[in-house]
């Protein structure tokens, strides 16, 4: 026999793999300390921003600036904005191009998807390789302008819609998932007389929900935070978005104004109302987000569970 001696793997408990077996004490407490930092690092900009919109004039001189610890309730910020009627029309505004914009992108994406899924449809190589062109090329910035100036869809909300109608990312996710179901299924949908659109509806939208769900949060957080098609095609005041309008206050440190009878003799400090206009932006996504998010999980453990 040989001197030299074999050196065999020591066999895990259970020959369990490595990220099934149980962490240890020290594991578990690292894990913690390392989510709490991750959730305070997320919370307390939030927090700081809530505050100071609630701050007083001498709370934020005696801060400095950001306001941590609360003195008081001070909702003046709040008040001088929506008198002035600038940020609740920004916020319609906004409303309607998140709510009509994701109904026409998901609208638009899933046809475009479901029909690029299909290799037998008519056009089908051509199709896919002319949605596919912008990843490679992105679309210039002034042709872009030029068409929708010269569609007439300036000063709209058609603007803030159209050009961003469907994104070519989410199209590609989409139409995966429809690539994934099973041509047998939509085969037997089609001998028992069913047509393209209904099997659509009945049988490829009901089984995509989870992908659906996504993408279309995906717009609505797009929409939502539409800024720079604001910029560039929008020209009046009373066309603003709520990002829009945001930027004024923030970067070109514009103050808000006040129809008719002023909230008080004097303004609110610049702080208040700047953290104010980011609170109402922030809020309706906050807000809106927890309820969509158990939709996601559901349809995740859906997809990974195989049986």
């Amino acid at each position: 026999m040989s001197g030299t001696a074999v050196l065999k793997p020591r066999p895990r408990r259970g020959n369990r793999p490595a990220w099934e077996d149980q962490p240890t004490r020290a594991g578990q407490l690292l894990r913690a300390i390392v989510l709490t930092l991750l959730v305070l690092g997320v919370l307390f900009p939030l927090w700081t921003v809530l505050v100071t919109s609630l701050s007083s004039r001498e709370t934020i001189a005696e801060a400095g600036g950001f306001v941590i610890v609360p003195r008081g309730i001070d909702t003046s910020a709040y008040e001088t904005i929506f008198a002035g009627g600038a940020v609740t029309r920004a916020l319609w505004i906004s409303t309607q191009v998140t709510v009509i914009g994701t109904a026409v992108a998901l609208a638009v994406t899933v046809l475009a998807a479901y029909s690029l899924s299909r290799p037998g449809s008519l056009g089908y190589r051509w199709l896919l390789a002319y949605f596919l062109l912008p990843f490679l090329i992105y679309p210039p910035l002034v042709p872009k302008y030029l068409v929708v100036t010269g569609l007439g869809l300036k000063d709209t909300i058609w603007a803030l819609i159209l050009p961003s109608a469907i994104s070519v990312f989410n199209l590609v996710v989409v139409r995966g998932f429809f690539q994934a179901i099973p041509q047998e299924l939509l085969d037997s949908a089609r001998i028992d007389g069913a047509g393209d659109f209904r099997i659509l509806v009945r049988i490829a939208l009901p089984l995509s929900k989870a992908v659906v769900a996504v993408i279309g949060l995906f717009y609505a957080v797009s929409y939502w935070n539409v800024w720079f098609d604001a910029l560039l095609f929008i020209d009046r005041n009373d066309m603003y978005p709520i990002q829009r309008v945001l930027q004024s206050y923030l970067l070109a440190g514009q103050a808000p104004h006040t129809s008719g009878a002023t909230v008080g003799t004097t303004m609110p400090p610049t702080e208040a109302i700047k953290m104010a206009v980011v609170v109402l932006t922030v809020a309706p996504i906050v807000a809106v987000y927890p309820f969509v998010q158990r939709h996601f999980i559901k349809g995740v453990l859906i997809g990974a569970v195989k049986g």
